[in-house]
């Protein structure tokens, strides 16, 4: 029997995500960084809010954010582990349908607001058309989501990034997938005065060749398409029934896996 593991797209075992809440005026200049890296970033937005105050307005949204992804962060921020369930359900999904509406495309995660979430909030996001949902919950640790209604990042901008950074940097066993999740919110460099800080980690850690870089929708599509793989009892045959394609490593040799396509490995 081949030894079979995941490996991400083209085969590469590293990946680089990143999250930022609440769609004020900063994100353009941190947009502006991404694209100049090759970086990618999720953004979630809170559509009741949209051109209040500091906050990216309707009409730029879709062209500012375009090659990221828009996600849900409610339609006007509540603590919703203190909300009813009424109103839970209204303010993600009145939150979804505006976003879609604008961006032409479906919004599919979310970030906590006020990093607030409990059980029965994630056992409620599936019904609503939600697939991830990110905490403020910093981990330390580059490890893949086990559960993605719980999903810890590995640290906010301004805790020990580069640092961290250098660690991710140099990890190399190719028997572990490692990915690197930074959040926050755009608008703390403003007030902290360390656009520096963002735009060394980006020249750092954008344009390299052993890093996927994705969204957050993104990296949950792969996992997703990796377990819906269809195995042979012996690991020899493998069919994609998908359209995404998942890359495997086999007995340390980088196979691919087309969308719509068995392979013998």
């Amino acid at each position: 029997m081949p030894k079979v593991m995941l490996a991400f797209p083209e085969g590469k075992h590293k990946v680089v995500t990143l999250s930022f809440d609440d769609g004020k005026a900063a994100d353009r200049r941190l947009v502006d960084i991404f694209n100049q890296y090759g970086i990618k970033g999720t953004f979630h937005i809170n559509s009741g809010l949209l051109g209040v105050g500091d906050r990216i307005s309707h009409e730029e949204l879709k062209e500012l954010y375009k090659g990221h992804e828009v996600s849900v962060h409610t339609v006007t921020h509540p603590t919703i582990a203190r909300s009813p369930k009424e109103q839970l359900v209204e303010e993600i999904v009145e939150d979804r349908k505006g976003l879609e509406r604008i961006v032409g495309y479906p919004v599919r995660g979310m970030s906590y607001p006020n990093g607030s979430y409990n059980r029965h909030i994630k056992e409620v996001l599936p019904y609503l058309g939600i697939e991830y949902g990110r905490t403020v919950h910093s981990t330390g640790n580059f490890s893949i989501p086990d559960d993605l209604y719980e999903w810890n990042p590995t640290c906010h901008h301004n805790k020990e990034l580069m640092k961290l950074t250098e660690t991710f940097i140099n990890l190399h066993k190719e028997q572990y997938l490692y990915l690197l999740y930074v959040w926050g919110h755009s608008y703390e460099f403003d007030h902290d005065q360390n656009w520096d800080l963002i735009e060394r980690f980006c020249q750092v850690v954008g344009n390299r060749e052993d890093i996927w870089y994705a969204t957050n929708i993104e990296i949950v599509d792969y996992l997703k398409a990796f377990q819906n793989l269809k195995f042979s009892a012996d690991s020899h045959l493998v069919y994609n029934p998908q359209v995404l394609p998942v890359w495997l490593n086999v007995d340390g040799n980088i196979t691919k896996i087309p969308g719509g396509s068995q392979v013998s490995l």
